[in-house]
Order: structure tokens, then sequence, then C-alpha cells
């Protein structure tokens, strides 16, 4: 069994990718970070932590809206989380909660692509 510490490091990993691919489609006029890897890697971060720590209460919170939206809710509580991200880290920057939506597919695109890769080695 992992230890938190590596399921947190993974996590923290597949973010900061998620971003950097998310912020290299959308665009710097929707979402951006500071350019530099490190501001990634600290983006990513914070969004592992928003993830981690508030994801599952508010999952628990929404979870009526998720039963009758037939999940569909849960691509606005990502994008919450993306947004959420944004306002603790400042250089991290996401125009609307539309933009923080589509990043959070896309985050969750990568995350299981980088999954399924995974599992099959």
């Amino acid at each position: 069994m992992r230890s938190f510490a590596s399921k947190f490091a993974a996590r923290w990993v597949v973010c900061s990718l998620g971003l950097w691919i998310a912020a290299a489609i959308l665009g710097a006029s929707r979402l951006s970070v500071d350019g530099r890897w490190g501001a990634y890697i600290a983006a990513g971060f914070f969004l592992a932590l928003v993830n981690m720590a508030l994801k599952p209460i508010l999952i628990f919170l929404s979870f009526p809206a998720i039963i009758i939206s037939l999940g569909l809710f849960m691509l606005v509580v990502n994008g919450f989380m993306v947004l959420l991200a944004s306002w603790i880290y400042n250089p991290l920057y996401v125009k609307n909660l539309g933009v923080a939506i589509v990043a959070g597919i896309i985050i969750g695109l990568v995350n299981y692509l980088i999954t399924r890769v995974l599992e099959e080695t």
C-alpha cells in the first residue's frame, strides 16, 4: 500500500503537468501561470492540496446535485477546485469559472491517461 506522501506527490506531479497542458491549450488570456516551471510546480501543489483537503467535503455537500445531473455536476466541482487554487495562489490566473471547468476537464484527462499508462506497466 502506498503512503500518504507518495499519493500526494503523485497527485502533485499530475496536477502540475495538467496545469501546464491546460495553459498551453487554453492560452495565456484564459489560463496562465507565471511561465516558469517553479510556478507550475507551486500551482500544482496548491491544486493537489485543495483536491485532497476540500474536494471530498464539496462532493459530499453537492451529492444531490451530482445525482440529479447524473454526474455532470462533477465538472463544476472540478472547475471550482481549479478556481479555488487560483484564489489561493495568485500567480495562477484563471479568467472565470467556465475556463476553470475546461481546465478541470483537461487535468482530469491527463490524470486518467497517466493512471492508465502506469497501470499497464
